[in-house]
């Protein structure tokens, strides 16, 4: 390895890593999180989990973990989805 190589890998190395996503509202319901994040949530932050129901990104297999797990609010936010899915189909 030349002396370049061993400066670039040291410079790359010593950059601190990223700080960790601080869990909130905002990221749980926003469509740019990442899938991972959103798992994370719905397994582990149940205060946070009625904001996933809210994110587009949310599948149906991640909307039903939800459901079976529950949480403040969950059962609200899926009966507000559920309605919005029926007012979209039925335009009534």
């Amino acid at each position: 390895m030349t002396i370049r190589e061993n400066i670039k890998n040291y410079k790359a190395s010593a950059m601190p890593p990223k700080p960790p996503i601080v869990l909130t509202a905002q990221v749980a319901c926003c469509e740019n999180t990442s899938k991972d994040a959103l798992w994370h949530i719905a397994k582990n932050v149940p205060e946070l989990r009625k904001w996933v129901v809210a994110n587009p990104v949310a599948d149906a297999k991640m909307l039903e973990y939800i459901s079976q797990q529950g949480g403040p609010g969950v059962k609200q936010s899926l009966d507000v989805l559920l309605e919005a899915y029926e007012y979209a189909k039925n335009g009534d």
